[in-house]
This record gives structure tokens, C-alpha cells and sequence, in this order.
């Protein structure tokens, strides 16, 4: 028996921008009729790669294009990657959510999935029932599914409300009912994207634990997709790196991740040219080794043609999922921010005891004074944060400023 249990070869998948299905008639009896003659599909021929940052000159799209790799029985695979590189679009074919243009997948083995809240799940149905609507699908019998009613209910933590319909569920108790479902009734292969973060501190680390004892104990295979390269490092041996729908890099956790940190070029200072006829920002710089106490030291130097009464900076810090943890502005701490009318300086704005999650983060920054924004950087910084604790960074928009932390601002004129 093989001891593959996924197997992927030349994984194409092709979408038509603004269309659902090929668009037109003509293309369907077009791919019809190059299939009946054994031809390629022509549509196939004008596709692009899925590059989001230029402007393409086709409809037709490769979410992946020509993908190929073994995953070995009882292996935890992450799979990273920018937003759009391909990694959902990978998962739904896997799961079979979806069909490949091109290529096929080779599966050893039953497949739970978690793509997304409420995967699987039927809402008029109780907790009770979805649980065993689950394990008819997998292929279990009752008998079997009620072995393992006790711990999937104990490990969700959701017993008061096991026979209410899921669809007065929150998004956390989804989630929480769902990957336990999925993690207890015994898939070969389990696949599980970043959902999980969804889930309070608490439980995402209960998931990654989990996760690691099916694979280990129980030989399965788990197929794991995440932005924080901390919880990657954590879980999974072996990794794949997608980019633009390719697959780039294949092999040790630890050697796709620093591949991936290569790419993104970060950094945690930025200097630009200056425009001379507008108020603009020299440089962004920010503390590290402050960073890493738990202090977020940001300075901004900036130069204009004339005086800025007051200058003012704002910024915005982004998680990999480019939503908003927390912002400051200067002139909405005036208590603090001693401001002075000059057209050169620095700067700096100071957020103790930040307590960051682990993963990534980006920086954008804004100079403008009290009436006018003039000048703007964004996503100027993009860094890595490792904290101590190990688990996924929640996707979930927050408000700007919604950390209960205050910024204290200071400021430093280049002339009087």
C-alpha cells in the first residue's frame, strides 16, 4: 500500500473575471469540441497568472497553474503564501468543493475539511444532529459517531447549546463545534484553513494541539493553511509555498518560511525621496528591540517647503489579513502631543505594552497638518512579531484604535 495520501499533478485552475461559468455559449461549444478532438482547452491559452498588483489584458485568470507535489501519510503540510496566491483555491479542489481546469489529485483516504465558518453544517439543524449529519458523510456509522459524541461535545465547549440549531450559533461556537467534529470522527486527512482563528486564544492553541496528536498518534495527514508563520513553525514539518498561483518553494517548514520572509523584503525602517513642492515624509523608522518589550516605537521624519502649523502624523498598523489593530493620530492626543509649527522634524509616537499577537504586520503612515493630509506611505513597513505564546492572529476587523492603549507623541523640530 502506497504511503501517499495526497498526490497532486499539474493542478491548473482557470477563472473568467466578472463571469460565472465560461460566460458565453460560443466559449462552452468551443472547450466542448476541442475536448471531443482531444485538443487543449482554448480558453486554456489566454489565461494569466494571478498577479493583483498589474492590470492584465485578459478576462481568463489562473487562481493555480500547473501545481505538482506528494503529501506522505501522517505529515502536517502548511501551505503559505500572500492574499491570492492560490491557497483556498488549492484547499476547494482537494476537498472537492470545486473541479481543476487542469491536472489531477490522487487521494488516499477520507477528507474533513474547515475552509470556512459553517462548512458542512446545516442550520436548521441542532448541534446534535450536524454532528451526526457529519459522520454519514465521512462514512461513519452511528455506532462509531457515537463513540466519539462525548469528546467532540467536551473539546467544543458548546454542551449547553448541543441541541440548538447551529444557526443561532456565533461565529466562535461554529467553529469551534465544526473543527471538533472534524478532528474527532477520524479522517485520514484533515484540512483546515485560517478559520480557526475565529476561536478565542484559548482554543486555537486546543486546535494546534490537536492537530499535532492526530498526526503523531494517529498517523494522519493534516493539511494546514495560515498567515502566521509562528503557528506554522509550530505544527507542521513540511511546508509549500504559493505565489501568484504557483507553486514556488516545497520542503522543510523552516527553510520554505525563510524563503517567503526573502520575498516579502521586510524591514523596519523606509526612506523615501522627497517631493519638493509638498510636505513629505523623509523616513519611517521603527524600534525593534523596543518591539520586542512590548513597545511600539514609531518615528516619522518628515520636510516641507513651508511651516506645518501644527505638523501632524497619523499611522495605522495592519495584520497579514490587512485589517486594522489598532491606529493613533497626533492631533487627537493634544494632551500629550506638544505641537510646533515647523517645516522639518521628527516625529515620534510611543504605545507601551502593545502586547501584539505573533505574525505579521504592516505600517502605513500619513503626514498632513490640522486641515489637510499631504503626504502618505502605505504598507511602508512590513515586519514579523513572534510573541511567546503560539496562536493564530485574528482576522477579525477591529476598530482603529480599538486596543485600549493611548500613544504618546512627541516632537522634535529640525528648526525653530
Amino acid at each position: 500500500m502506497s504511503d501517499v495520501a495526497i498526490r497532486v499533478e499539474h493542478l491548473g485552475k482557470l477563472y473568467q473575471l466578472g463571469e460565472i461559468g465560461t460566460g458565453t455559449l460560443s466559449h462552452d461549444l468551443n472547450r466542448a469540441w476541442a475536448r471531443l478532438r482531444g485538443k487543449e482547452d482554448p480558453s486554456t491559452k489566454i489565461g494569466e497568472t494571478n498577479d493583483r498588483t498589474t492590470r492584465g489584458q485578459s478576462d481568463f485568470v489562473w487562481s493555480l497553474q500547473d501545481v505538482s507535489f506528494e503529501v506522505k501519510q501522517g505529515v502536517v503540510l502548511g501551505i503559505i503564501g500572500r492574499n491570492g496566491a492560490g491557497k483556498s483555491t488549492l484547499l476547494k479542489i482537494l476537498s472537492k468543493i470545486t473541479v481543476p481546469t487542469t491536472g489531477r489529485i490522487k487521494i488516499n483516504g477520507r477528507i474533513a475539511s474547515l475552509l470556512e465558518v459553517g462548512t458542512g453544517f446545516h442550520p436548521e439543524l441542532t448541534g446534535r444532529e450536524n454532528v451526526y449529519l457529519n459522520g454519514a458523510i465521512l462514512g461513519m456509522r452511528k455506532a462509531e459517531i457515537r463513540s466519539k459524541f462525548d469528546e467532540i461535545v467536551d473539546f467544543s465547549g458548546v454542551e449547553r447549546y448541543i441541541d440548538t440549531p447551529v444557526k443561532r450559533y456565533s461565529s466562535g461556537m461554529y467553529v469551534r463545534l465544526a473543527f471538533a467534529v472534524a478532528a474527532f470522527l477520524e479522517p485520514e486527512i484533515l484540512i483546515v484553513d485560517e478559520v480557526l482563528a475565529v476561536g478565542d486564544a484559548e482554543f486555537q492553541k486546543k486546535c494546534l494541539g490537536r492537530m499535532k496528536d492526530v498526526s503523531i498518534n494517529d498517523g494522519r495527514t493534516v493539511l494546514f493553511v495560515s498567515h502566521n508563520m509562528d503557528a506554522i513553525r509550530s505544527l507542521c514539518t513540511h511546508s509549500i509555498l504559493l505565489q501568484n498561483g504557483k507553486l514556488q518553494a516545497l520542503g522543510l517548514t523552516e527553510e520554505i518560511v525563510a524563503t517567503y520572509f526573502e520575498d516579502e523584503k521586510y524591514s523596519f525602517r523606509a526612506d523615501f525621496d522627497i517631493n519638493q513642492t509638498k510636505p513629505s515624509i523623509k523616513s519611517i523608522e521603527l524600534d525593534s528591540e523596543a518591539l520586542k518589550d512590548g513597545v511600539l516605537d514609531i518615528r516619522v521624519k518628515f520636510q516641507s517647503p513651508f511651516i506645518l502649523n501644527p505638523p501632524i502624523v497619523g499611522f495605522v498598523l495592519y495584520n497579514a489579513l490587512d485589517n486594522p489593530v489598532f491606529g493613533s493620530n497626533a492631533l487627537y492626543h493634544n494632551h500629550t502631543y506638544k505641537s510646533r509649527p515647523c517645516s522639518a522634524g521628527t516625529l515620534q509616537a510611543t504605545i507601551k505594552d502593545i502586547e501584539l499577537h505573533s505574525g505579521v504586520y504592516k505600517l502605513s503612515v500619513w503626514l498632513g497638518d490640522a486641515s489637510i493630509n499631504y503626504d502618505e506611505k502605505l504598507n511602508s513597513i512590513a515586519f514579523e512579531f513572534l510573541s511567546n505564546e503560539v496562536y493564530i492572529s485574528n482576522p477579525n476587523p477591529l476598530k482603529v484604535g480599538a486596543v485600549d492603549k493611548i500613544a504618546s507623541w512627541k516632537i522634535w523640530p529640525d528648526n525653530n
